[in-house]
């Protein structure tokens, strides 16, 4: 249970602070063209690195504008990956920062398509 619950407790924590410094901190605008959330972080055992998984809500319900808008999204996300390591590394006082993977979150598309299929039943 020790290493999983810290390795949770430090995923938690970090993903409050991306979600917080996505509200007052990081002004790209690629990250204004829908909403922009942080669902979930995985971090290893070892706390070398961290999965984050982030989800865009788009208003345009075409396929290909959303691609490109992730696309956009993460390039956004990289770009701002050392600042957000530093924030994190302040703010949690760790030894070591974990290296920060994004990745989108599939989630919510794979329960829309599943709510299609039970509907269309």
């Amino acid at each position: 249970m020790g290493k999983n619950y810290r390795s949770g407790r430090i995923g938690e924590e970090i993903r409050k602070i991306i979600s917080e410094m996505l509200l007052r901190e990081l002004k790209d605008p690629r990250l204004l063209t829908g909403l922009v959330s942080i669902t979930s972080v995985e971090v290893t055992n070892d706390h070398s690195y961290a999965t984050v998984f982030v989800t865009v809500v788009s208003q345009n319900l075409k396929n290909e504008d959303s691609e490109e808008q992730k696309k956009e999204v993460l390039a956004a996300f990289n770009s701002a990956k050392g600042f957000i390591r530093r924030e994190i590394g302040k703010d949690l006082e760790l030894r070591h920062v974990p290296e920060l993977i994004f990745k989108f979150d599939t989630s919510l598309e794979y329960g829309r398509h599943m709510d299609e299929i039970i509907n269309n039943l």
